[in-house]
């Protein structure tokens, strides 16, 4: 990966609003590979159960599929993603998501993704896959 495009992907996930609300923060990116990192709030993240939304769960390891994603310099867009959702978090726990590239074509992107709590255990599971446009990310 250039290291302008990883430089423009960094500055572009500090500024983006939604991951700024959950107070997401993109550790590692490298070339198919995003680890995001963000601190389960029951304040602003639970359902109806007192438990983990699975919206929450969803963002992050979203978060970790966008950055990855874009590491070749062009626009990907998600054209498919299936989330298996494995156990709750406890309250106030760092959550890490890891999007790892799996598979490449000219036009799509399979990615592997987990979310995990700081002992290990898998809060949730994901199967992505993106479309790449060929467009150079805009804010490069």
């Amino acid at each position: 990966m250039d290291s302008a495009v990883k430089k423009a992907i960094i500055k572009a996930v500090k500024k983006e609003p939604f991951a700024q609300i959950l107070k997401m923060q993109l550790i590692t990116l490298e070339d198919g590979y995003a680890m995001v990192e963000m601190t389960y709030d029951p304040a602003i993240m639970n359902n109806i159960y007192a438990r983990a939304h699975g919206g929450a769960i969803y963002s992050l390891l979203d978060e970790a599929f966008q950055a990855a994603a874009q590491t070749d310099g062009t626009i990907a867009v998600a054209i498919n993603i299936n989330v298996i959702y494995v156990s709750s978090p406890e309250v106030g726990i760092r959550l890490k998501a890891e999007a790892h590239r799996i598979s490449q074509t000219k036009k799509t992107a399979g990615y592997d993704i987990k979310v995990t709590d700081p002992h290990g255990q898998i809060i949730a599971t994901c199967q992505a896959l993106a479309y790449q446009t060929g467009k150079p990310i805009p804010f490069l």
